[in-house]
């Protein structure tokens, strides 16, 4: 597991998230490392719409290779036929999902800014952690308190894949990455890349087709940026 973790954001219209998911799956395609997981999340959506996203981020996922995870709700993730969920430090125990989705399910562990978290989710079978946050985000609401240098304790303790969270843009994820971070997780940096491209858009509002437009090349080159992260500087 590396490369970018992409999170989907609160947007009820399904259609308009589907377009700039798959604007950043295309972006990603063929780039080792690439997209490493997509997440769905969204805190708000009723069951019937959660069901609806999910079903058809599901399927957009298998086009293009990509493992597909749910965020919190383990039941819509075995409905959908998800590969795996990502739990909170309040959702269902890491144990008993593991025991529930079996051994090749992929389940991951938001650990915060704590080691013990980390080493406990370990030790309860997670497949991978994550961190943060790190920095402010337009996204979650949450006290920025995560050192960076959880990472180096971590390399030492931990033998899953760390995931950094809250933030994240492709300059702030850059020192974490150097620090042993395998993925970076972006919500705003790639999926609100259009509006600062083309115009804003509501969240339950389609945009139109020039700002799809231009929002494609935004989202390529934010997708790119945080891919490059992944790479080794070239020799001179």
């Amino acid at each position: 597991m590396q490369g970018l973790y992409l999170v989907t954001p609160n947007w009820d219209h399904t259609q308009r998230l589907l377009t700039v998911t798959e604007q950043a799956l295309q972006a990603a395609q063929g780039c080792q490392p690439g997209i490493a997981m997509l997440q769905y999340r969204h805190k708000h959506a009723s069951p019937a719409l959660r069901l609806e996203q999910a079903s058809a981020l599901r399927q957009l996922s298998r086009q293009y290779g990509v493992p597909f995870i749910v965020n919190d709700f383990v039941e819509l993730a075995v409905q959908v036929g998800a590969d795996g969920v990502h739990l909170g430090a309040s959702d269902a125990a890491l144990a008993a999902v593991r025991a529930q989705l079996g051994p090749d399910a992929i389940i991951g562990a938001s650990c915060y800014g704590e080691l013990t978290l980390a080493l406990a989710a370990q030790a309860a079978g997670a497949s991978y952690v994550a961190f943060g946050g790190f920095y402010p985000s337009r996204v979650k609401q949450y006290a920025v308190t995560t050192a960076p240098a959880i990472l180096d304790q971590a390399r030492q303790q931990i033998h899953l894949p760390q995931v950094v969270i809250g933030g994240m843009t492709p300059a702030l994820a850059a020192p974490l990455v150097a620090r042993g971070a395998h993925m970076v997780a972006a919500i705003s940096s790639v999926y609100l890349a259009a509006d600062l491209a083309a115009g804003p858009v509501a969240d339950d509002a389609a945009p139109d087709a020039t700002q799809l437009a231009a929002g494609a090349a935004a989202v390529q080159q934010a997708v790119g940026e945080f891919l490059q992260l992944f790479r080794p500087a070239p020799v001179v």
